[in-house]
């Protein structure tokens, strides 16, 4: 069957295309949610004439995204966790818990476009990709630390400085 791609489907094409997808494939799930239409000599002099404006609101959103993943290029996120004493996490950091220390700090980022493949099991530093736009895709640094370790590192830093005074 060929339908006409009313937005953008993962592995099938873009929006206005004209694909060759199974009968049940249109009939159950393009057609329902409304993301294709049949291919008719209709439909496709319908689909010509938004072609114009659905290419200009694309540009219009992927400025806007572009700009938004600029900002997210510099984000660094601190997560803390309980850690055993082989400094195993109790539990995991999923994309639920970077998307509400995103949402803390301001972006609101869904957490199905963190592309976290698997959840993060262990202490340190882990880019996560933001898919914001099917064309655009921003890295954030998510660094994990162990609970109660957050003004550790600080706490080393100082003494380190006053024992090389001490040394001469």
């Amino acid at each position: 069957m060929e339908v006409i791609l009313r937005d953008h489907v993962d592995n099938l094409g873009r929006r206005g295309e004209i694909v060759k997808v199974a009968d049940g494939y249109a009939r159950n799930y393009l057609l329902p949610r409304k993301l294709a239409l049949l291919a008719t000599e209709g439909n496709k002099k319908q689909i010509e004439r938004e072609r114009a404006k659905f290419e200009a609101k694309e540009a219009d959103e992927r400025k806007v995204v572009q700009a938004q993943a600029d900002r997210l290029a510099n984000v660094e996120v601190v997560i803390t966790r309980r850690v055993g004493d082989t400094e195993a996490l109790y539990g995991s950091v999923t994309t639920s818990d970077i998307a509400e220390a995103l949402a803390a700090r301001g972006f609101d980022v869904d957490r199905r476009k963190l592309q976290l493949a698997d959840p993060i099991k262990k202490l340190g530093e882990v880019d996560v990709p933001v898919k914001l736009h099917r064309d655009v895709t921003a890295t954030i640094k998510v660094k994990v630390v162990a609970e109660g370790a957050a003004a550790a590192p600080a706490a080393p830093a100082a003494p380190a400085a006053p024992a090389a005074p001490a040394a001469e």
